[in-house]
């Protein structure tokens, strides 16, 4: 299992309710749910009645406490790496062509006919 999947449905646990688990762990609604599926998948169990009320099944509360020890027995994460400054790289366009002059076509192009 997935320390994420984990803590996922940690936070899912203590809301019990989809949509503000999602917006405490800032993720979309339809991955919680995949991430619930995947975890039931791997248990072969049902862990949460999906249905109002949303509540715990016992597989649920057996998961949560083994995802509780694994939280915390997990290393802290790696700080991420800030990407480096600058910006957006441009094309180099080169000189290009003279300046033309008023009323000479450009070199190389036909002057357009009426």
């Amino acid at each position: 299992m997935k320390l994420e999947h984990l803590v996922r449905f940690a936070a899912l646990a203590e809301e019990l309710h989809f949509p503000r688990a999602a917006d405490k762990l800032r993720i979309p609604l339809a991955s919680l749910y995949t991430t619930l599926d995947k975890l039931e998948e791997e248990v072969g169990q049902p862990l949460v009645q999906r249905t109002a009320p949303t509540r715990l099944l016992p597989a649920g509360e057996l998961l949560l406490e083994e995802a509780h020890r694994r939280i915390a027995d997990a290393p802290p994460p790696a700080p991420r790496q800030k990407a480096p400054g600058g910006g957006k790289a441009k094309a180099n366009k080169g000189k290009g062509r003279a300046p033309i002059v008023k009323g000479e076509p450009k070199p190389y192009k036909k002057r357009q006919g009426r």
